[in-house]
């Protein structure tokens, strides 16, 4: 290595320690599930997994995965247009598509490589990009992909800003626009109605990536776009097989049979990456089939969003409102959510705590996210902490009980 480079790198790394914002690893031993063992801090209560349906170690999805690997072997070699195709592909391709009421889909090895593989692959030169301004960064990463198209960021669910940036384009502009469905650091829905509306209105291409909503909202967890009753009028989907689809890896996008196929000749994400590995493909496919025959799991998580949700405000706590499985508490500085994380650690919760640049300077953020594998009793140990790190830190008022 570079001695005067990797010192500069030292130098940079040094200074997020003394600004108290360095990220640690932490090591689980187990399974991710409800509770988990972790080489830093013993059992702890998990918080901040993406794990929304506990379905991760759930013994049919975890079986489904090894009958797949005995299938299939341990990778595809390949990328799909060469050898990598392999029947389970399309099985969970077209279930995803039924479950999602498009006409096709195609999976990617995430939803990250999904986002950049799309984007840059359907918007070229004469097309406009309008894009939620706090939308994932594998959704800005792949407009910045996109560089013969006009990219612009309206503000976040500003119907007038992007009503605005619409009426602003050329009639003859291919105007794709494109939102999270829900947002990953504020937990608030896009306002899929309202942006249906406007892409009618100026002859849009709608894009909303689900992957914090698929498996989690709408009556059957068909995700945010079923959540306002507008299946089939979205154009393109995006989302995950890493979150409440078993949570393993991989991501999906779901449209037209013309898009699916457009993707296959021309997604550089799709042509020059080995394919989803099958045994991920049948862990998912078996997700899917779980969410759909236990409503139960979808009850039980709601549930635990509401109950988490009242006793942080019984506690003290103001999370940001919203109906998803995200709850923001918005504590100011990144090092101040750090610190409260690692103290909650301590207390046998583990909740991560977010801060610049993933969210704007002084909004740093501690995320809970509520799984279906959580139990009644979990949650009151975790509010227990909760309310005792908060007391610590003077975010809470001293109670006398």
């Amino acid at each position: 290595m570079n001695q005067s480079y990797d010192q500069k790198l030292k130098a940079d790394l040094d200074a997020l320690r003394a600004a108290g914002t360095f990220k640690h690893l932490r090591h689980v031993t187990t399974p991710m599930r409800a509770e988990v063992d972790m080489e830093e801090a013993g059992r702890t209560i998990v918080l901040s997994s993406n794990n929304y349906l506990g379905l991760a170690d759930n013994p049919r999805v975890v079986e489904a995965g090894i009958r797949g690997l005995q299938k299939y072997g341990a990778g595809t070699a390949s990328v799909r247009f060469i050898c990598g195709t392999f029947d389970i592909h399309r099985d969970l391709e077209r279930e995803i598509a039924h479950f999602l009421g498009t006409e096709n889909a195609l999976t990617y090895v995430s939803c990250w490589t999904a986002n950049e593989g799309l984007i840059p692959t359907i918007a070229g030169a004469g097309c406009a990009i309008l894009s939620d301004e706090l939308n994932h960064a594998s959704i800005i990463d792949g407009c910045r992909l996109a560089s013969q198209a006009q990219r612009l960021r309206f503000k976040h669910s500003d119907m007038a800003d992007l009503e605005a940036k619409l009426a602003g384009l050329a009639a003859g502009m291919t105007k794709f626009i494109i939102s999270d469905g829900v947002f990953s650091m504020e937990g608030d829905l896009a306002r899929l109605p309202e942006i249906v509306a406007l892409a009618k209105r100026y002859n849009g291409v709608t894009i909303v990536d689900d992957s914090h909503g698929t498996g989690v909202m709408g009556a059957t967890g068909r995700g945010t776009v079923e959540h306002y009753g507008l299946t089939g009028q979205i154009d393109i989907i995006t989302g995950t097989l890493g979150k409440a689809l078993g949570g393993a890896a991989g991501g999906f996008v779901a449209g037209s049979e013309n898009l699916v196929q457009t993707l296959i000749q021309r997604s550089r994400t799709q042509l020059f990456s080995n394919a989803l590995p099958a045994t991920v493909a049948c862990s998912a496919l078996a997700a899917i089939e779980e969410l759909q025959s236990q409503p139960q799991l979808l009850e039980k998580q709601r549930e635990n969003v509401r109950y988490f949700r009242e006793g942080l405000t019984a506690l003290g706590y103001q999370p940001l409102p919203g109906e998803s499985a995200i709850i923001p508490i918005i504590v100011g500085e990144t090092s101040f959510a750090i610190k409260l994380s690692e103290l909650l650690l301590h207390k046998g919760v583990f909740v991560t705590g977010f801060g610049f640049p993933v969210v704007p300077e002084g909004t740093a953020r501690i995320r809970v996210q509520m799984s279906a594998g959580l139990e009644r009793e979990q949650l009151d140990r975790a509010l227990l902490a909760f309310e005792q790190v908060g007391t610590e830190l003077g975010l809470l008022p001293v109670r006398s009980h």
